[in-house]
Order: C-alpha cells, then structure tokens, then sequence
C-alpha cells in the first residue's frame, strides 16, 4: 500500500468547495490537474478522468464513485484491468476547521502487486499534481 496525502486550508464555505469539487463539466475551467471529467457525481457512476501532471504527462482512467457525502466527502475507485495488480482510490474531504473556512484534504490510497515497483515514480509527480490542483481549488474557492 502506498499514500499520498496533501491538504490545503480555504477561506470560504464547505458548501462553496463542494458546489466547485461536484461540478465536474467545469473542471477545464480552474484545474490544471484533472483537467476534465465526464460523468456525474453520484455513487456508482462511472467517470472518465483526463489528468495532466506537471511533466507534461496526460493519461485517462475511468474509476467508479464510491461515496458522496454532501459538503464532507467523496471518493472514487480505479481498478486495473487485472484484478489485485494496480488500484487507486482518490479521496477529497472537506473538514469545517472554523466560520467560513474548511480544510481540503486530498488523497489518494494506491494497492496492487506493483504499488511497490511503481511507488517512488508516483510520490514527486503526484504530490506535484495533488498540490496544484488544491491551491486552484483555493484560489476558485476564495474569489
């Protein structure tokens, strides 16, 4: 098993956050990592994620959502096409941490035979990734 787990804190309200996380055909608009998704954010939904790293690399998966929780949390879960070899769950939350201001926590839990090959390539890019799409998610967030 291999995490990475980033958070940022943002001035504005859970319900701001989640209305800006959840409206996924606007992502091209503010997010530089996941650039676009369509699909909707309902539990069990298939999305079909196109993400763009820092390093230029653009790649596409399709996870399955697995929890909404309005204005707390929601998470999706990509499968390799062989079961056990390569998983990633993507999890946002969003804690209240006083009046009008929340912590973004953004992670992502990887599992499969090969985390443990591929696992130190994922740390730097990803981290790179998670970090700026927080601090876009903030500077949209804040406006």
């Amino acid at each position: 098993m291999k995490e990475i787990h980033t958070e940022i804190d943002i001035q504005a309200t859970s319900e701001r956050v989640w209305e800006i996380l959840t409206d996924f055909k606007n992502f091209q608009q503010w997010n530089p990592f996941i650039y676009k998704i369509d699909g909707t954010p309902s539990v069990g939904a298939k999305i079909k994620l196109h993400l763009r790293t820092p390093k230029g690399k653009s790649r596409t998966y399709q996870p399955r959502i697995t929890k909404v929780k309005p204005f707390k949390e929601i998470r999706w879960l990509g499968k390799s096409p062989i079961p056990g070899i390569f998983d990633g769950e993507r999890i946002f939350i969003l804690e209240p941490i006083g009046a009008n201001q929340i912590r973004f926590v953004h992670r992502e839990i990887f599992t499969g035979l090969l985390v443990d090959l591929v696992g130190n390539r994922l740390d730097k890019d990803m981290y790179s990734s998670f970090n700026s799409m927080n601090e876009a998610l903030k500077k949209r967030a804040e406006q």
